[in-house]
């Protein structure tokens, strides 16, 4: 029997800016339209689709021959792009479908869940906005978080899509804002486990946070949850790069139960950043760094400035 025939994998990925190249009059997306700067057209909307999808067929452990059945994304704008990506030639045959909610984001940037029809039974989702004000008191918008709760091999899981306000105004005045996010997740998982104290919990997203700072560790102490990136993130390794330095926003958490195989069927076994050679540069300054759709208004027509996460999940 195959080693890995047993394994699932459980994926996360920010696939950078997936817009379509439609003008949506509800959404910023002037970036992203034929005439715009970035000159983003259907061809490079295709390219960028087939690529993506590409990405996600191939990640995992080496030697398992399948995609992820469940894959978390980050920075998808509507369910055309989602609808379009499932149907690209890599991803057919793994007939997957999705879950998704457009949320208020500013930058018209939603978290969506892929998941094999065929493995995972949907159950129920819901969309928790992170509520958060701006200097004037105003409400700054922000994405919001995605809970899907399915059964895959006879266990329910809890699955919380996330993707945390960033840095761009500098890591410690934005900080307050994903520790509100840390907060919501808390309040959702409290609220699960008022209904099941033993509920199985994924919790995966873009954090803008690496696993060393105090909205994941607020998440894991609070919720009691796992966080096996801790121990995957180095100076050489992580999901993206920023001058130069890894940083490991991309992380996938577990409640403890599935460390405990008298307790589940699915059983933690191991967690990585996906970056194989193909999603790098390949040489120059930038060389080992993701392969980037853009650089600024520069097109580069490669993957995403983020590396895909996985964890695997063993099963009897």
């Amino acid at each position: 029997m195959n080693s890995t025939a047993n394994v699932i994998t459980i994926a996360f990925y920010n696939i950078e800016n997936l817009f379509d190249p439609f003008d949506n009059t509800t959404a910023d997306d002037n970036d992203f339209l034929p005439f715009s700067k970035k000159r983003w057209t259907t061809k490079r909307y295709t390219n960028k689709l087939n690529k993506i999808g590409h990405a996600i067929s191939q990640i995992g452990p080496e030697n398992l021959n399948t995609a992820p059945t469940l894959v978390g994304l980050a920075e998808v704008e509507n369910k055309k792009v989602l609808t379009d990506l499932i149907r690209v030639k890599p991803l057919e045959k793994e007939n997957y479908d999705f879950i998704h909610y457009d949320s208020p984001d500013e930058r018209g940037i939603d978290v969506a869940l892929l998941y094999k029809k065929e493995v995972f039974k949907l159950n129920y989702s819901q969309s928790f906005p992170v509520y958060l004000e701006d200097d004037l008191g105003q409400r700054d918008y922000t994405r919001d978080i995605l809970l899907v709760e399915g059964e895959l091999k006879n266990e329910t899981l809890n699955i919380l899509v996330n993707h945390w306000s960033s840095r761009r105004e500098g890591e410690k005045e934005t900080a307050h804002k994903r520790l509100a996010a840390a907060t919501a997740v808390n309040t959702i998982i409290q609220d699960i486990k008022s209904n099941n104290d033993d509920a199985k919990i994924i919790v995966m997203g873009d954090f803008n946070d690496n696993p060393d700072n105090k909205s994941i560790k607020l998440m894991e102490a609070k919720s009691q949850l796992y966080n096996p990136f801790k121990t995957v993130w180095s100076r050489d390794a992580g999901s993206l790069s920023h001058n130069f330095e890894w940083h490991l926003f991309d992380q996938i958490l577990c409640s403890t139960n599935f460390l405990n195989s008298e307790k589940s069927a699915l059983v933690y076994n191991n967690a990585a950043v996906f970056d194989d050679r193909f999603l790098t540069q390949y040489d120059g300054k930038y060389k080992g760094q993701p392969f980037r759709t853009y650089v600024g208004k520069h097109y580069k027509g490669g993957y995403s400035d983020h590396f895909p996460v996985y964890m695997e999940l063993k099963h009897p």
